[in-house]
């Protein structure tokens, strides 16, 4: 019999460690599970935003300056790169969420800012877009490998950034925790509960929501509408023509999917959206646009996935079927367990060639 492969000693880049965001979710959780099979993880960031588990090494170089971004991003690379010569021989393999220079392996959870080049040229005559360009196309020429997180990603990288395809590997999506289901009930003809959920309202098409739910609420008026993730003052005057029929949430750490019947989301570019996968595994039917990562997973049954251009009264009907529906959604899983299997094995293809004759000498 085989002896397991030895336990790699792996460096995470972050700039805020905790579960306080969608890419930062994703490090702590990834982070947390490739302990779980063993392995010695650190994590160098700015700050440590949670506690972490025994045995996680966390490494804080104190915060910079939040704005402008592009200077932040510099600092913060520079930050690491001073520590990590210092550091370096301590680790098998650096996988970076950051712009940074050291790493092996970088994993991209946003679009990359080179969608800016599809803007007028007027909107990309400045210092912060040359920046911004410059630091993306750095991390991608250090990395060995890019991980995107999810296919819509991949796509991008590999049309703005051809020379760079031959590193991308296959997409890691996010994991989702399992949670207790919604159990299926009946919504009164004229009611029901739609939620929205994203800090970044515009892009996550918070506007087009709201006409959706206006127009709904001409059939359903005791319907309600949840708001999760804005801060209550940004929204209010758009929400006020629903009366109260809207509830603005602000933010929360971790939704409650089960207050709703429906989450919406017809977000304009969502890399991925684990919103849309944490309410599919608390059995919540979901209405997104064709613009998420995760429309992948809606399988039939679960709730609808339509096209940006489509009009208005298509995503009325939908949303309207999905308050109707009588039987349980499809179950959805995906365990952040697999998720750092597929990183691991990824790692083990990648690591360099000297740190794996280290790690088969440990």
């Amino acid at each position: 019999m085989r002896p397991p492969p030895p336990s790699l000693r792996i460096l995470h880049i972050v700039r805020r460690y905790g579960p306080v965001g969608g890419m930062e979710r994703y490090v702590w959780e990834l982070s947390h599970a490739l302990q779980n099979l063993g392995q010695h993880i650190t994590i160098v960031c700015e700050q440590c935003l949670g506690t972490p588990a025994s045995g996680i090494q966390v490494i804080e170089l104190g915060t910079v300056l939040p704005k402008p971004r592009w200077l932040a991003l510099l600092r913060f690379g520079m930050r690491v790169e001073t520590w990590l010569n210092q550091n370096k021989t301590a680790f098998d393999l650096i996988h970076g969420h950051e712009r940074t220079t050291v790493h092996h392996i970088t994993t991209f959870h946003a679009p990359p800012f080179a969608n800016v080049l599809k803007k007028p040229f007027w909107k990309r005559w400045s210092v912060r877009v040359k920046v911004q360009l410059y630091l993306e196309r750095r991390e991608l020429q250090t990395a060995h490998c890019i991980i995107p997180n999810s296919m819509l990603i991949s796509r991008e990288l590999a049309y703005y950034y051809p020379e760079q395809a031959k590193k991308l590997a296959s997409p890691i999506e996010p994991g989702v925790k399992a949670g207790s289901v919604r159990p299926v009930s009946s919504v009164a003809k004229d009611g029901g509960v739609i939620g929205f959920v994203g800090k970044e309202w515009k892009r996550k098409g918070l506007p087009l929501a709201v006409e959706i739910v206006a127009e709904l609420k001409k059939k359903r008026p005791l319907m309600q509408f949840i708001v999760v993730g804005p801060d209550q003052k940004d929204i209010a005057s758009m929400l006020e023509p629903l009366g109260e029929s809207a509830q603005s949430a602000g933010w929360q750490a971790q939704p409650d999917y089960s207050r709703f019947n429906v989450l919406l989301h017809p977000a304009s570019h969502e890399p991925y959206g684990m919103v849309i996968a944490e309410a599919m595994a608390t059995g919540v039917a979901v209405v997104i646009s064709d613009q998420c990562g995760a429309a992948a997973h809606v399988q039939t049954g679960a709730g609808s996935v339509l096209s940006l251009s489509a009009q208005l009264p298509l995503w009325v009907q939908a949303l309207d079927q999905a308050l109707t529906r009588d039987s349980p959604t499809p179950e959805f899983s995906r365990p952040w367990q697999q998720v750092a299997v597929e990183h691991l094995t990824l790692y083990r293809a990648v690591l360099p060639s000297d740190a794996n004759r280290e790690a088969e000498s440990l």
